[in-house]
């Protein structure tokens, strides 16, 4: 409860312009020049700050800077925590469906969309084209895509193929998401791969206590990513939601929030 009451407030403060859905003006305020530290896109109506990826993309050095200097602090935290589309992300598992579990090979292929589309291709074609955004970003297409067409009616008559594509990567997000915990997260988040590699390096880190690890097996049940929290605590994978810490019965694992 805890936790989640820390992801409602990080996304109404990230997002506070609710009132612009209705409208489909954006803030171009002067704080849209700081990032968000999750995923959170610059287009969407509500929101104040810029998303880090779409800063890196930009071409500058102060977007890859912040995430860089937020991933030393929390790690993957911040997509447990901080993030708005992972909150949707975990609303949509809600949904009664059959659950799978995810193979682990899969989760190297948000470190392929990191390379190619956030850092290769803005620099080797138009210097500081935001490539995941506009080919890929389903949290862009949900916040900003759909609300400005449904604001906008000059933006219907031009929509084309590329959107065709996006609609269809959302409609696939969303469908992965009610199915498998975290999908988007865990396979296509450039954000949550740049977190990820630094979390075993984050001052916000889980730990575990080896010598009062009676292997019950509670978090390896409770950890809705599949990790074995005892051996994998440092996994690129954990976004530090402290259920595991929560039905640990000796307090051998230790984070500083819990999920309760």
């Amino acid at each position: 409860m805890r936790r989640r009451l820390i992801q409602l407030a990080a996304t109404l403060l990230t997002n506070p312009h609710a009132a612009n859905f209705l409208s489909g003006k954006l803030y171009r305020g002067e704080l849209k020049n700081l990032c968000a530290p999750g995923l959170n896109c610059w287009s969407c109506p509500a929101a104040t700050f810029s998303c880090p990826i779409g800063a890196m993309q930009a071409g500058g050095t102060y977007g890859a800077g912040v995430t860089l200097i937020i991933g030393v602090l929390l790690g993957r935290a911040v997509c447990g925590f901080l993030c708005p589309f992972g909150l949707i992300q975990e609303l949509l598992n809600k949904i009664p469906s059959p659950k799978l579990k995810l193979p682990r090979s899969l989760t190297a292929a948000k470190y392929f969309l990191l390379i190619i589309f956030v850092l290769i291709l803005p620099v080797a074609g138009k210097l500081g084209e935001p490539a995941f955004c506009e080919y890929i970003c389903p949290a862009g297409t949900l916040e900003a895509g759909l609300p400005l067409i449904a604001t906008h009616a000059e933006f219907r008559g031009v929509l084309g193929n590329l959107f065709a594509l996006k609609v269809s990567i959302l409609v696939a997000v969303i469908f992965g998401s009610v199915l498998v915990h975290r999908f988007f997260c865990r396979v296509m988040c450039p954000l949550g791969a740049i977190y990820g590699l630094l979390n075993r390096f984050s001052f916000y880190r889980l730990t575990c206590a080896a010598d009062k690890c009676i292997n019950c097996g509670r978090c390896r049940r409770a950890c809705p990513l599949d990790l074995d929290p005892t051996k994998e605590f440092n996994s690129a994978e954990c976004v530090r939601c402290g259920r595991c810490v929560a039905v640990c019965p000796t307090k051998a694992l230790d984070a500083p929030l819990k999920a309760h």
